[in-house]
């Protein structure tokens, strides 16, 4: 059987990730708003990946039912990821001002930290949900020693204020990383070894 594949995120960075691959798909976002209480790291980000995948399979049906989406996707897979950054347990969201952007990087400069995707795999077949996949991926981000200024000049490239952990690692900030322990794509934001193997599991292919 051949599934349609349902990205079920916004994210540019997922987007180019997928096209780097070959893959085949179509984007439609979930709008359900995130809660992010309550739960520790790992557990947060398979709720959110779960709670997004649910919201776009049912948008799924929906858009079959009226016609807007081709018949071909009553037998799909969407795939919801959900990325939050952490830092001795605590989660490190947006910094919004550059002074928490200070106060976050200097946190974890010379440190380590961890960066934690969900990842949520719905299979629909003829139009009812058979499969969830439900996990998570750690990957620990080691960082070079920074000075004051370091972090400031980094502030200053703008990168900071919309990201998670105020850092891109794809981006200006990448002379600071030391190491990595894990999956480099899932510190972008999506895991996609783990996504291609989970798929194959399951008879699906992701390009």
């Amino acid at each position: 059987m051949e599934y349609k594949i349902v990205l079920a995120s916004g994210s540019p960075r997922r987007r180019e990730i997928m096209d780097l691959v070959g893959a085949e798909y179509i984007v439609i976002p979930s709008d359900k708003e995130e809660d992010m209480s309550g739960h520790e790291p790992a557990r947060l980000v398979e709720k959110l990946s779960k709670m997004k995948a649910e919201d776009v399979a049912s948008k799924v049906k929906g858009r079959i039912d009226i016609g807007s989406l081709s018949k071909d996707y009553l037998n799909s897979v969407v795939i919801g990821c959900d990325t939050v950054v952490a830092y001795e347990g605590k989660i490190l969201g947006k910094p919004h001002n550059e002074e928490r952007a200070f106060e976050m990087i200097r946190d974890f400069a010379g440190k380590s930290h961890h960066v934690f995707t969900g990842v949520c795999l719905i299979v629909i077949e003829n139009g009812r949900i058979t499969q969830t996949v439900n996990y998570s991926v750690p990957t620990t981000v080691n960082v070079s020693p920074m000075t004051d200024d370091e972090i400031r000049s980094y502030i200053a490239t703008g990168e900071t204020l919309d990201k998670a952990g105020a850092y891109a690692i794809q981006g200006r900030f990448c002379p600071y990383i030391e190491s990595i322990e894990g999956d480099y794509y899932n510190i972008v934001g999506y895991p996609v070894s783990s996504i291609y193997r989970e798929l194959k599991k399951l008879g699906i292919n992701l390009f």
